[in-house]
């Protein structure tokens, strides 16, 4: 792992995602890239009758500098390279553009998570980020400063389509030292008797060269259900799972799993992109 990207509005989250992202950094000897995006209004309307003008702007810009300057020199970072930038725009753009150009190898980020109202007409930015970016994302839950890394899930239906992704996940969970522990959900829409899931998984395993492992099939009344209750079961330290992406009217008829569980779950989660 080369380099690690931080979005950070140096919030209590923000700031145990930091900590959690040096915890990998020194791990893996990885950069760390701290960004902070001052959010403008958005093209077309009047910033001056939405409260910013010029000197606002220049001023929130110098105080923004600061923190970032005392965030990337923070004890917590001591030892580490960290690169510290400054975006004026939309957090969902500036995050992925920075990822894509610093060519980084991880996204971590702080999160609440969001329910009902806000949920659903809002989002967060760990949601938005989930859904658009083409690295992997882990949400830092919970006041996690550090992660064990001893149990950790990764949830699959184990169809071919998820060879990417597993292969990324692999390649991460690796620089980790981490054994998968490999869990299909099955549920009353999507049965599978045993011996077909193990069928199906075990030829997964095989035909992707995977030999250490643990493997689980859980029956559950959905599949974000079934990973969360089995997430909770084993007391897991991380959830990991593939992301469809699903933007517009897809996502509003099919929804994401993996958005809902960065929503509701209150595990630390890691996703990539399908």
């Amino acid at each position: 792992m080369k380099r690690i990207l931080v979005p950070t509005d140096f919030s209590e989250s923000a700031i145990n995602a930091t900590k959690a992202a040096a915890d990998i950094a020194r791990k893996t000897n990885a950069e760390l890239i701290l960004l902070h995006i001052i959010e403008l209004p958005q093209e077309g309307t009047d910033a001056i009758q939405q409260g910013y003008e010029v000197p606002e702007i220049m001023f929130f810009k110098k105080h923004a500098e600061q923190k970032l300057t005392e965030a990337s020199t923070s004890p917590d970072l001591h030892g580490l390279t960290v690169y510290a930038v400054l975006k004026l725009g939309r957090a969902l753009n500036n995050v992925t553009e920075v990822a894509e150009a610093n060519d980084v190898d991880l996204i971590v980020m702080g999160s609440h998570g969001a329910s009902g109202y806000k949920e659903f007409f809002i989002g967060s930015n760990a949601e938005k980020v989930v859904r658009n970016s083409e690295k992997p994302v882990l949400i830092i839950k919970n006041n996690a400063t550090e992660l064990e890394y001893k149990k950790v899930i990764f949830a699959s239906d184990f169809l071919v389509e998820n060879e990417a992704a597993l292969a990324k996940a692999i390649l991460v969970l690796k620089s980790f030292n981490i054994r998968p522990h490999f869990l299909m959900v099955n549920t009353v829409n999507n049965f599978k008797p045993t011996h077909i899931a193990e069928e199906i998984a075990f030829n997964f395993f095989k035909e992707n060269n995977i030999t250490d492992y643990d493997f689980t099939i859980y029956n559950d009344l959905d599949i974000e259900k079934g990973i969360i209750n089995f997430a909770e079961r084993i007391d897991a330290d991380l959830i990991a799972m593939g992301t469809h992406g699903r933007k517009g009217f897809s996502r509003f008829i099919n929804g994401s799993i993996s958005e809902d569980i960065v929503n509701h779950s209150n595990k630390s989660v890691l996703t990539f992109k399908i």
